[in-house]
């Protein structure tokens, strides 16, 4: 029972399935003939086969782009009517507009099959509530879509050469269709004979049939058939004789003769591919220069017989030639054979035809009124052989040989080179004629001439000149010149124009001629991109060469190379003028639109845009004493390039105020130099002026007149003594000094006197300006005053003398001698000033510091010339014949001693002064 099931599966499963989301849904009920029945989900059971409906047509072939119906038709087992039908193209739904309802138990569609549509169709019906799925498939076919054939278009057969005959074998070749071949397709070529017919299975585009032997002087009858399950089409018929299908091989053995005497002319010659009997032939012939690859055709009917050789006519002399050569039918029908490979020859040599192509340039002169000249040619375009050197004439001169190396002139190459012939000087006021020939080993070219006319005589321009670039070339356009006809002595007509390029980069320069009516023309010659050429229009007047207009064009613009190179010339406390110089010519890459410059301070950029012929500029209101960092941008229309950054601070002082500064520090140090210079050399005097001399107390008498004073010259330190007042004594007051001497004079540093007793005697001191008097030491007498201040001292001697002396008597009464004095006022050094003693109140003035005679027990040789010099005074002023009373030290003595008697045995009648017992105190 349990094999019986199994195959009953099989069988239902094999009649109809379809897969679907929900999984297989066999299309029939199956009943078990068992005790218990398992009732199968989607409507069968297990036991009999009951289906619920099937789709006609089943499993089609549909044509894509075609309309295609299929109708679903249900069984009672359905349990269904054709409201309860829909359709699915696998899963998506086919609108209702698309059903047609054929009864209560047939439904159709009807859809368009595309390449987007799906592969299964399905039938299906809603499922009751109570089943375990609502949707029910009936049945599901399989669309397999496809196109029908297309039919071969352009066919065409060959028969090639095999050895030395034509082959068996008919090669045919077609288009097939274009659409994509979904279904098996198959290829057919048929050939019909009158007498048999033959095929063969072919590729998608090409076949052959082989006929055992080729069917020369036939009629074939030649088409394709193609066929797939959708349809059979059928190629046109070829209708063709059997000799127009030959291809022959190319002529064999292709020659070149070059002969001497017919230096425009070569005689070619081939050898047959095939032999008569199989095909007579008729040829062509091409040929072309070396290098040019335009190929020219010898026209057909001048080859059209059976022949072996052929002479090409009207070629170049000089020039090398490839010839080529193929064949076919001499009926014209068939094909050509190929070329047969390339044979070269060269033409002979013949004298030029035409003029060697003259030039010149004008290079200026270092010499006044005078041009140079530079004669150059290019080879005559007609030069029929290699140009072994030239012939020139200038003005009314014999002709001269110029020989030209092999190496600098060479006919066979593409390029004419600048042959350069003479650079001769030329007055402005000359009006001269050239004239060249070009030669070869055959012969002379036709003659050229160039006249040069004076300055003054130069015909006119040409009226404007501009240029573009199109295509990528560099074309150049003009007005001619607006030429009147006057009495000048060239031609008022334009014969021809002279295109003349030279680059900037290297020098290097060519020309160009062009007809008289042409106004726009193309610049020949390899030009270079981002290269400046200048391009002058040239009008000939019959050989008289017009005023040139130049311009400069770049075949393509592009940015500069480097920027400007960038300085500064000038700066100051709030401007700084740049300087910067033009990029070379070959660096520039273009036309210089604009300079841009640059200068940051403080992390701010600022520019300023100058005109291209500006090289410098001035940059105002800047912060002084600022670093700024400065570049400068060069533009063309394609691009820009910047300088190096260049960095410079600005100035603290403008450049007056430096001078001013420099000048008075100069000014102040030369002063200061000589100040110090004067200083040095009047040391002394300024030192007296302004530290007069201070008197040493210690080296004084009058310091040993006080008693309290020591009797030993002890030196004091330096700061013992400062300021010493004067001390003096009215000569009139006898009865105030009587007084002071009763009470003693001691010297010592108490302030004897005040600043009302500095006046001088008789107004002969030299200090009757108040000073201050002598401080003590416990006053803090600085040590600087010691030198610092004036010390004087003025001692008067009356009718009696000071301490320690014993004057005179005074005179009698009646006696017109008037009490004489003594006064010591010194300075330091001793003793200066009596040796010049001028005045009238000199007289007065006995002594300055008085040292008068030796004291006891004193040796010194100081003392000595002291007393010396008092005794030279002395008698200078009339007071040798004064006697004085020597003492001892520390001893007063107040009579007069033996020696101080006069003659008469009283005491002198003059006063005058004691020996004093020591000299000044010595000074720090």
């Amino acid at each position: 029972m349990i094999v019986s099931f199994v195959l009953t599966l099989v069988i239902c499963f094999k009649i109809t399935m379809k897969t679907t989301t929900d999984g297989l849904f066999p299309l029939c009920k199956i009943d078990r003939a068992f005790p218990s029945s398992i009732d199968l989900i989607h409507g069968f059971s297990l036991g009999s086969i009951a289906t619920y409906g099937t789709i006609i047509p089943q499993s089609p072939l549909v044509e894509i782009g075609k309309e295609f119906t299929a109708t679903c038709v249900l069984y009672k087992a359905a349990k269904a009517t054709a409201e309860d039908i829909f359709w699915m193209l696998k899963n998506v739904t086919v609108p209702k507009e698309q059903y047609t309802k054929i009864n209560d138990s047939a439904v159709s569609v009807t859809i368009t099959i595309t390449n987007e549509t799906a592969n299964w169709l399905f039938c299906k019906k809603k499922g009751s509530p109570s089943s375990l799925n609502l949707i029910q498939v009936i049945h599901g076919i399989i669309l397999t879509k496809g196109y029908p054939p297309e039919k071969p278009m352009n066919l065409s057969c060959m028969a090639v050469q095999s050895g030395r005959r034509i082959s068996s074998n008919v090669t045919c070749t077609w288009q097939p269709g274009t659409r994509d071949e979904r279904l098996k397709t198959t290829y057919t070529l048929f050939g019909n004979l009158i007498v048999s017919n033959k095929s063969s299975n072919a590729h998608r585009s090409s076949g052959y049939i082989d006929f055992g032997t080729f069917p020369s002087f036939m009629e074939l009858a030649m088409w394709v058939e193609v066929e797939n399950k959708l349809g059979k089409v059928r190629s046109d018929i070829l209708d063709i004789y059997a000799s127009d299908l030959v291809k022959t091989n190319p002529p064999s053995d292709v020659n070149i003769i070059s002969e001497n005497n017919f230096s425009r002319t070569i005689l070619v010659s081939w050898k047959h591919p095939i032999h008569v009997t199989y095909v007579t032939l008729k040829y062509n012939i091409r040929f072309c220069t070396v290098g040019s690859g335009e190929w020219t055709e010898v026209p057909p009917n001048d080859t059209e017989s059976y022949k072996e050789s052929f002479r090409l006519q009207y070629l170049k002399p000089d020039t090398e030639y490839v010839v080529q050569v193929r064949c076919m039918h001499h009926m014209g029908n068939g094909y050509w054979s190929d070329w047969s490979a390339n044979t070269t020859a060269r033409t002979p040599e013949d004298k030029p035809t035409s003029k060697p192509d003259l030039w010149r340039v004008v290079i200026p002169s270092q010499v006044k009124s005078e041009r140079r000249v530079q004669v150059m040619c290019k080879d005559p375009v007609e030069s029929n052989g290699r140009i072994r050197g030239y012939s020139i004439k200038i003005q009314d001169g014999n002709w001269e040989t110029v020989a030209v190396n092999d190496s600098d002139l060479d006919s066979r190459s593409q390029e004419r080179k600048i042959i350069p012939l003479y650079q001769i000087p030329w007055s402005d006021k000359r009006r001269g004629l050239i004239e060249l020939k070009a030669w070869n080993s055959v012969g002379e070219s036709p003659q050229a001439s160039l006249v040069i006319p004076k300055l003054t005589e130069e015909p006119p321009s040409v009226e404007s000149l501009s240029w573009f670039t199109q295509e990528g070339r560099l074309w150049v356009k003009w007005q001619p010149p607006n030429v009147i006809a006057t009495g000048e002595p060239y031609r008022s007509e334009v014969t021809e124009y002279v295109l003349e390029c030279v680059s900037v980069s290297d020098g290097a320069m060519d020309w160009q001629r062009e007809h008289r009516h042409t106004r726009t023309a193309a610049i020949k010659g390899n030009l270079q991109k981002f290269i400046r050429y200048n391009i002058s229009v040239y009008p000939m007047y019959s050989g008289w060469t017009g005023k040139p207009l130049t311009i400069a064009a770049f075949l393509e613009q592009g940015a500069p190379l480097e920027g400007p190179s960038v300085k500064v010339r000038r700066r100051g406390k709030n401007y700084a003028e740049l300087e910067w110089m033009e990029i070379p010519l070959d660096k520039q890459r273009g036309f210089i639109t604009n300079y841009t410059i640059f200068f940051i301070t403080g992390g701010k950029e600022h520019s300023i845009v100058v005109s291209t012929d500006t090289y410098s500029y001035t940059v105002k209101r800047m912060a002084s004493n600022s670093k700024y960092v400065v570049r400068v941008m060069a533009s063309t229309v394609q691009g820009s390039t910047n300088s190096s950054d260049l960095s410079f601070n600005t100035l603290m002082y403008t450049p007056g105020q430096i001078e001013v500064i420099v000048v008075s520090v100069c000014i102040s140090f030369l002063f200061s130099v000589v100040l110090t210079v004067l200083c040095i050399y009047k040391m002394d005097s300024i030192k007296k002026k302004i530290w007069p001399p201070v008197p040493d107390p210690s080296n004084s008498t009058i310091a040993k007149w006080s008693p309290d004073f020591p009797s030993k010259a002890d030196t004091p330190k330096e700061s013992a003594l400062g300021d010493v007042s004067i001390a003096e004594v009215d000569v009139f007051d006898r009865k105030s000094l009587c007084e002071e001497d009763k009470a003693g004079l001691p010297l010592k540093k108490d302030k004897y006197l005040s600043e009302e007793h500095s006046s001088g005697i008789g107004g002969s001191s030299c200090l009757s300006s108040p000073h201050q008097s002598v401080s003590d030491s416990d006053e803090g007498g600085d040590e600087g005053q010691t030198t610092a201040s004036t010390v004087q001292y003025s001692s008067v001697v009356a009718s009696c003398g000071y301490k320690g002396q014993t004057p005179c008597p005074l005179p009698q009464s009646g006696s017109s001698q008037m009490p004489s004095f003594a006064r010591s006022e010194s300075t330091q050094p001793l003793l200066d000033s009596e040796e010049h003693p001028e005045g009238p109140g000199s007289h007065q003035r006995y002594l300055r510091n008085p040292y008068f005679g030796r004291l006891p027990g004193r040796n010194d040789s100081h003392s000595g010339d002291l007393e010396d010099l008092n005794q030279m005074e002395m008698k200078k002023q009339g007071l040798a014949s004064r006697q004085f009373c020597p003492l001892e030290e520390d001893f007063q003595q107040t009579t007069p001693t033996e020696e101080c008697q006069s003659p008469d045995g009283q005491p002198g009648s003059d006063p005058s002064y004691m020996p004093q017992l020591s000299g000044y105190r010595p000074q720090c």
